[in-house]
Formats: C-alpha cells, sequence, structure tokens
C-alpha cells in the first residue's frame, strides 16, 4: 500500500480517521452545549477510562462542537507541576477579553477582567509568570479571599455574567482531571453548582481515568447531582471493525472479514491499538483486500512501537522501587488484583508497600477499582511488564 496514503492515526489525542463507537458522548456533550447556551440547566460530564480509549479524542470533539457554537472555550491539561488557578487564569483572560472587545461589552468585561486580577492576587499567583497581562482596576472584595473555593464560584458568576450579557456562552474542557488536587476539584464542582443555580451560560466537561470518580465523590457528595460520569471502554466489535474497514475503504482498500477479526482479537478493541495496528498493517501490505497473514506479520513491528509509544513511556516515570511493585502486579497475570497478593509478590507487607501504590495511583499507573483492589490504568500494561521485566 501507499504509505503517504496511510489513512490511521496512532497517537496521544490524535483524531482517528472514524470517531467509531462514541455516538452517545458526542450527543450528551451536544445537548449539554445547546442548554447552557440557553441558560437552562445542563449536566456537565467527566468522561472517564483507562488510557488509550479515546478520551481525549472525545474532549477535542467536544470543542470542535463549542467553536461551531460559538462558545468561548477554555481548554486545560491538568498535571503534576502546576495548579488549576495557574492553568485557568490565562485561558479566562483570554475568553474575558474577546468578551470585552464585543459591541457594548466594555462596562461588564472591564469588570470580569478586575474580579480575574483579584483572583490571581488573592491566591498568589505570578500574573507575570501566567502571562496574563491584566491591568484593569479591582473589583474590592470579591474573588480575592485568596481561599479557592470562595473565590472560583464568584469568578465563574462573572464570567458567566459576562458571557449572559453578551449573548455568548462558556465552556471549560480539562482534560487529565485527575491530576487536580481534591481541594481544587472541590473548588470547581462549588463553581459548577453555583453557575448552574444562578442559570448561567457556562459549562464543564472533562476527561479522566477512573480513580477520579472517587475523588469527585470524597471532595463534594453532590456532585453526581451535577455531573454524568460515562464510561469510555474499549470500542464493541462492530464499531471496532468499522474503524479499521472504513477508512480504508474510502483509500479504495478493503481488509477481508478473518483480518478484521484478528486485528479486533489482538488489540482487544482498544482504540489506540487498533489504530497502531492497523497502521503498521497498511504499511507492509502489497495488494488489497488485505488478508490476515499480513495482519499477523504486523504483529513485531505493531507491539515495538506500542512499546516505545505508548508502554514504556510510562515505565520511564517510575522509580526503581515502583518499578517493582508494578513489576510484581504484571506477573500476577490480568487483574484487578488484591492489595495483599501484590505484597506478597513484591516480598514485603501491605502497610510497607502502600506508599508505593499511594505514588502510583497519584501518577496515574494504577487505580483501586474497589477496596483493597489494583489494575493497571494502561491496558495490557501486564504483558508489557512481562515482556519487559521477565
Amino acid at each position: 500500500m501507499d504509505v503517504g496514503s496511510n489513512p490511521y492515526a496512532p497517537g496521544a489525542g490524535t483524531r482517528p480517521p472514524l470517531l467509531a463507537g462514541r455516538d452517545d458522548l458526542v450527543e450528551n456533550a451536544t445537548v449539554a452545549l445547546a442548554r447552557a447556551k440557553k441558560g437552562r440547566h445542563a449536566k456537565s460530564f467527566v468522561a472517564v477510562g483507562l488510557r488509550g480509549v479515546g478520551k481525549t479524542v472525545v474532549l477535542n470533539k467536544v470543542l470542535e462542537l463549542a467553536e461551531a457554537e460559538h462558545y468561548q472555550v477554555a481548554y486545560l491539561e491538568a498535571h503534576d507541576n502546576a495548579s488549576l488557578a495557574a492553568l485557568l487564569i490565562p485561558q479566562l483572560r483570554t475568553i474575558m477579553l474577546r468578551i470585552n472587545r464585543m459591541e457594548g461589552a466594555k462596562e461588564i468585561g472591564r469588570k470580569g477582567l478586575s474580579i480575574l486580577r483579584n483572583f490571581a492576587n488573592g491566591l498568589k499567583i505570578n500574573i507575570a509568570d501566567v502571562e496574563v497581562g491584566l491591568d484593569f482596576g479591582a473589583e474590592a472584595g470579591v474573588a480575592d479571599s485568596g481561599d479557592l473555593a470562595n473565590d472560583l464560584p464568584e469568578l465563574f458568576t462573572a464570567i458567566g455574567q459576562a458571557a449572559a450579557d453578551r449573548k455568548t456562552a462558556v465552556a471549560i474542557l480539562v482534560d487529565e482531571i485527575q491530576y487536580l488536587q481534591e481541594s481544587e476539584i472541590g473548588a470547581l464542582i462549588m463553581a459548577v453548582h453555583r453557575v448552574n443555580q444562578r442559570g448561567l451560560p457556562v459549562v464543564l466537561i472533562a476527561a479522566g481515568l477512573p480513580q477520579i470518580l472517587g475523588k469527585m465523590g470524597e471532595s463534594k457528595s453532590y456532585a453526581e447531582r451535577l455531573f454524568d460520569f460515562p464510561r469510555v471502554e474499549a470500542l464493541r466489535k462492530n464499531d471496532a471493525i468499522s474503524a479499521v474497514s472504513v477508512p480504508a475503504s474510502d483509500e479504495g482498500v478493503e481488509f477481508t472479514d478473518e483480518a478484521l477479526e484478528v486485528i479486533y482479537e489482538v488489540t482487544k478493541g482498544y482504540p489506540y491499538f487498533l489504530q497502531e495496528w492497523a497502521y503498521v498493517t497498511w504499511n507492509i501490505a502489497q495488494s488489497s483486500p488485505i488478508g490476515a497473514a499480513v495482519v499477523r506479520a504486523a504483529e513485531l513491528e505493531a507491539i515495538r512501537r506500542l512499546d516505545e509509544s505508548f508502554f514504556r513511556v510510562r515505565l520511564e516515570r517510575m522509580t526503581p522501587t515502583e518499578r517493582r511493585y508494578i513489576q510484581a502486579m504484571g506477573r500476577l497475570g490480568i487483574g484487578p488484583h488484591s492489595s495483599g497478593d501484590i505484597a506478597k509478590r513484591y516480598g514485603a507487607s501491605v502497610s510497607t508497600v502502600a506508599p508505593l501504590r499511594a505514588n502510583l495511583i497519584s501518577k496515574g499507573m494504577i487505580w483501586s477499582p474497589a477496596y483493597g483492589m489494583t489494575d493497571f490504568t494502561v491496558p495490557l500494561f501486564d504483558e508489557f511488564v512481562r515482556r519487559e521485566m521477565p
């Protein structure tokens, strides 16, 4: 096949040629955006799933939908080394400056920018560091207490009021939301609650690993009434087959039914793996239709690419002792596994390895699907561990 015409797009957050099996999520986002823009109650949602299932792809689709509806969009990617406030301020500054430039918005726009400056100053965020460049007067007493839980709802209210005044709406999109601190998640939930109560056109849509469910529940008991938590999982067989066959067909290339069955079997329907395997298969195929033998011949290269681009980068973030814990998990096979079984395999007591487990959860490498149970956040990681650390 012509490599230059290869339709598949393996990569972190890269939009696949066909967004298969995510119609319900896209529909939910469409409804939420439409309702929020009209000032009606719109339930925000957090897409929850393992690595490689396409959460970021869904979030980017929501971004497209929001922009098509002329939303003012703030897109954040949470990570270990930044606070929620530092991530929000530059994005919200851009939104408020746009609103401020709208006809008739000078007064309410300047007020919103002043409150944003209060917010930054109250939390002692170095404005130069986050490049907000605010030089507007202050609205004394609003969002300036230095307490995120108090100030963020006031800031969201000010932005929501400015948006409503100019007949626009605001979408705040947060990827990797599980990296936020519990106090930050609590403040975010309170802010969404406040704008919902006042019917302001602000909606929050996020994506994160499964541990975010526990974090949000522990942070605020009413989170489940404000948010939906749709699960993003491996694709059903028909959707997985469509994700491979339709882009190829658009290029005038076909896969045999047996070849599609093999791809589904080896990838377990995980979108990232589907894209990688189909990409390599296309590159080595000589003609159409592409048969099962070609898919099997792609195995070594597909696994090598997955190890290098998807699995190993995560292993390299771990300390030697954390790797030992991961190795013990991997040797137990497909999870989840009890903390006791992992500790026994590691060669220490549960209490001794508890800090390792906690660190790995905070790094997003593992999660707890039930009390005392542990599993990888990366599909098929146990197989990689056995290959990498036999």
